[in-house]
């Protein structure tokens, strides 16, 4: 029996552990310019409808891509889809800043930034393919868990920080460009330290049928399907909230400030709770978790953060707690990551192509949701939508376990050397 190392213990596999830290310094790159690039373009002339158009498109290859990773890696393995990506976000970004941006330049601007939405999920998410073929079943749930803390920790956290203190000393132009910086980094430790073996099972000439698999995969283990759609929900609520809530929150008396506080707030809790509902899943149950924690805990969740500032006379406390508890339960579905896989023997890249396709989805679900119902409803009725989407998800969870005896069992490492 092999002897486990402090990362092993800790939930992180070993061999591994350079490409963890590749993401969350790859990730922190990415995000520099989440914060702040929409205001500054609106700020040199740029209208409303063509900022949206510029992140619809965005989003639209974020999707494209996010399914492609998965069978990009299983095809192709993990370490040149992840090359891909690099090589994809460098020429989005370098086109997008000099051809785009320091021109104000549209067209360049729609076609660079579209070509850099291809690099992080062909980056990213092709390591997380990575992880399910390479970690042991029993802390697969933990090791997914500290995937989604360091890929949300470097987009979310680090790279706002990083540009906040950027942005005053070196400007706007320059923080994009020093972007480029990071994802280097990121890639020498995530493609170059990390010396983990992984050889596709697929010859030269079936290479076609295996992404194909990541279409076919839903007719063979319908489950799949399930968990994408499960993934789907997951997220909505995330992108649909910045659309109406904070014109609801500022009925109430607070200001885009104390919005953005909050806000910033919520993905805290939720990087830390991705991290503890990684191990609780390994513990209480991957079906389990997502159920109750992720489904029924977020259905509720939902509601007290919308009615927080009514029922406590519009108190920035309050809010505040009900959105982390939002945040927090929002990771419980966390343990999806390594259920999903686990119900295919083979073709887990397949698996994971629709589950990375419906974390990608959300970015138009959510807003599209909104902009159908909020009309005839309102932003009350939107809420309660979004809370039945996640007791929707509750129910369908029941529907994808995977017998026990299959739990106790090791990965397929057949293809690794």
């Amino acid at each position: 029996m092999t002897q486990q190392t402090t990362t092993d213990r800790l939930g992180i596999p070993n061999n591994l552990k350079w490409g963890y830290l590749g993401i969350l310094i790859f990730m922190m790159g990415d995000g520099v310019e989440q914060g702040w690039l929409s205001p500054y373009l609106l700020e040199h002339g740029m209208s409303i409808e063509q900022s949206a158009s510029l992140f619809t498109v965005y989003g639209i290859t974020i999707a494209i891509s996010s399914w492609f990773s998965g069978v990009l890696a299983e095809s192709y393995g993990p370490r040149k889809s992840m090359f891909m990506g690099l090589i994809l976000y460098l020429i989005g970004t370098i086109g997008f800043v000099s051809m785009g941006m320091a021109k104000l330049d549209y067209q360049a601007m729609l076609l660079f930034y579209a070509i850099r939405g291809f690099g992080y999920p062909l980056f990213a998410y092709s390591f997380m393919v990575w992880i399910n073929y390479r970690t042991p079943q029993h802390m697969l749930g933990r090791a997914v868990g500290w995937f989604w803390f360091v890929f949300t920790g470097g987009l979310n956290v680090l790279g706002a920080y990083y540009s906040s203190w950027a942005l005053e000393r070196i400007g706007y132009e320059n923080t994009l460009w020093s972007s480029i910086i990071w994802v280097l980094v990121g890639a020498f430790f995530a493609l170059v330290l990390n010396r983990d073996k992984f050889e596709t099972k697929a010859s030269q000439g079936s290479k076609s049928k295996e992404l194909l698999n990541g279409l076919t995969i839903v007719q063979k283990e319908p489950k799949v399907l399930i968990g994408g759609i499960i993934r789907v929900i997951n997220t909505t609520a995330q992108f649909a909230f910045p659309v109406f809530l904070p014109i609801y929150m500022a009925e109430y008396g607070f200001d885009t400030k104390s919005w953005l506080q909050i806000w910033g707030t919520i993905f805290t809790s939720n990087i830390a709770f991705n991290l503890i509902f990684g191990f609780v899943g390994d513990r209480l149950g991957w079906q389990r978790t997502i159920m109750w924690f992720g489904g029924v805990g977020c259905a509720i969740a939902t509601l007290l953060f919308y009615y927080a500032p009514q029922w406590s006379d519009g108190s920035y406390w309050a809010v505040m707690a009900a959105g982390i508890a939002w945040g927090g339960l929002l990771a419980g579905y966390v343990p999806l990551s390594a259920l999903v896989p686990s119900l295919v023997k083979e073709d887990k890249g397949a698996a994971m192509a629709i589950l990375n396709l419906g974390a990608g989805l959300p970015v138009f679900v959510g807003p599209a949701l909104v902009g159908l119902l909020i009309g005839a409803i309102g932003s009350e009725g939107v809420v309660w939508v979004l809370a039945g989407l996640y007791l929707c998800s509750a129910v369908l969870t029941k529907f994808i376990g995977i017998p026990a005896r299959e739990t106790e069992q090791e990965p397929d490492l057949s293809i690794v050397k």
